[in-house]
């Protein structure tokens, strides 16, 4: 071991600085928020985006109980139905907010030292299976802390494709006060007719203002659906997605199979460590 040690005290050296550098330095820097400032500003306009949806979609549950009668309450039930793909989507943006700090303190603080100690050992032993444990866990290590803002880049590139058939829920508020005004005034306008609009409502069924309540919100939910489809696929199936692929990625170049036996490792040790002399 001795022997070793003199032979390899530069990559010694080296791995011992590169494991101290990721430990203290690099490690803070790449779980800062200074640091991952474009993806979180972006997961930030998505988490917003997802909470200005949920509540048009609560808007709308309410619009869609406007016309008397209760005739809009099945659309209205489907559209309170939602909120649990809100909630879900909610969910995943904030687990990749999170995500996107921890990664870099388990990489930077944990995997790389390990993988830089696994590497000296090897230097004073040289036990292969150690060396290659040291490379594919260092590899690891950087797979698992480029994931998140692989997804989150990928997500943010297909998203912007359909970014107008979210926006265009924007100005449903202000929609949903003017058709309530509508109803109102037709409302007003019953009551001074008295009898007769009573019966102009039997005769010519469902009235005008709410079947115009009914179809803009039977619009404005497919809308709806058409936006969660897209903010499904961006936030929950691309992550997926470039998770099995960094899995599979990992599988192929981390691909180990080491068979460990106590026996014969403490062996193996102690003639790395105190060889025999030669006769």
């Amino acid at each position: 071991m001795k022997e070793n040690l003199r032979k390899n005290v530069v990559p010694i050296a080296v791995l011992l600085i590169i494991a101290l550098l990721s430990l203290f330095v690099i490690s803070g820097i790449a779980s800062s928020y200074d640091f991952h400032r474009s993806s979180i500003a972006d997961l930030n306009d998505r988490e917003t985006e997802v909470l200005t949806l949920s509540g048009i979609s609560l808007a709308l549950s309410v619009a869609a109980t406007l016309p008397p009668d209760d005739i809009g309450t099945p659309l209205a039930d489907k559209l309170a139905d939602l909120s649990s793909n809100f909630l879900l989507i909610l969910c995943v943006i904030i687990l990749e907010k999170y995500l996107l700090t921890i990664t870099g303190t388990v990489t930077f603080a944990v995997l790389i030292p390990i993988a830089c100690l696994l590497g000296i050992i090897y230097l004073l032993t040289q036990w292969e299976k150690l060396k290659k444990l040291a490379l594919k866990l260092a590899v690891f290590g950087l797979l698992i802390f480029a994931l998140v803002p692989a997804s989150v880049q990928l997500s943010a590139l297909i998203e912007n494709t359909y970014q107008s058939s979210v926006e265009n829920t924007e100005s449903i508020t202000e929609k949903i006060a003017a058709l309530q005004a509508e109803l109102e005034d037709e409302a007003a306008t019953e009551d001074e007719g008295g009898i007769s609009g009573v019966i102009s409502n039997i005769t010519d069924g469902i009235s005008t203002a709410s079947s115009a309540v009914l179809d803009w919100t039977g619009e404005q939910f497919n809308h709806l659906i058409e936006a969660i489809a897209v903010m499904i696929i961006t936030n929950c199936v691309i992550p997926l997605l470039v998770l099995f692929a960094f899995v599979w990625l990992a599988k192929t170049i981390l691909n180990i199979n080491i068979s460990f036996s106590y026996g014969k490792t403490q062996n193996a040790l102690k003639r790395k460590i105190s060889p025999k002399k030669e006769s």
